[in-house]
């Protein structure tokens, strides 16, 4: 059974875009594909037979991956979080207290997470770590190279 995840409106709109697509565009390009391998005669030997076949079920795999997915998808009110305590969707500024560097990271589901954009997997540990304390808190962070002691210097949205 799959479990409930918790989304941006944003990212909730990003997976219904994505399915969309996935069934409007990509399905039919695979079946056209799989008529024109088809037509070119014997199917035992048709690589690109084979081929598309193999895409269509990797496609029916996403699409239906997608579906559940969007199913079990709660959209997080964003009026009722808060600043009080770390929480999925708050940005959040941390210091690594050995060495000064700051990094800020906006915790989100693991289906929004984007690093590039800094938005942090709310199943990392870092957002583990940070996950309910408050501002102020030391928290240690234990990653491959041992453990990262991180400030939480502020918590916004």
């Amino acid at each position: 059974m799959a479990t409930v995840s918790y989304v941006t409106e944003e990212g909730y709109n990003k997976m219904l875009e994505e399915l969309k697509h996935l069934e409007t565009v990509e399905r039919p390009n695979i079946s056209k594909q799989i008529a024109e391998a088809r037509d070119k005669g014997d199917l035992s030997e048709n690589a690109e037979y084979d081929a598309a076949k193999e895409a269509q079920g990797l496609l029916e795999g996403k699409i239906s991956l997608l579906k559940e997915k969007i199913l079990y998808a709660k959209i997080i009110d964003s009026s009722r979080l808060n600043t009080d305590v770390v929480q999925i969707l708050n940005k959040v500024r941390i210091k690594n207290t050995k060495n000064g560097a700051e990094m800020t990271y906006t915790l989100v589901s693991e289906h929004e997470a984007n690093l590039k954009e800094g938005k942090l997997s709310i199943s990392t540990p870092i957002a583990k770590a940070l996950l309910g304390k408050k501002k102020g808190e030391i928290v240690e962070v234990t990653v491959p190279a041992g453990k990262i002691p991180f400030e939480i210097v502020e918590i916004s949205f």
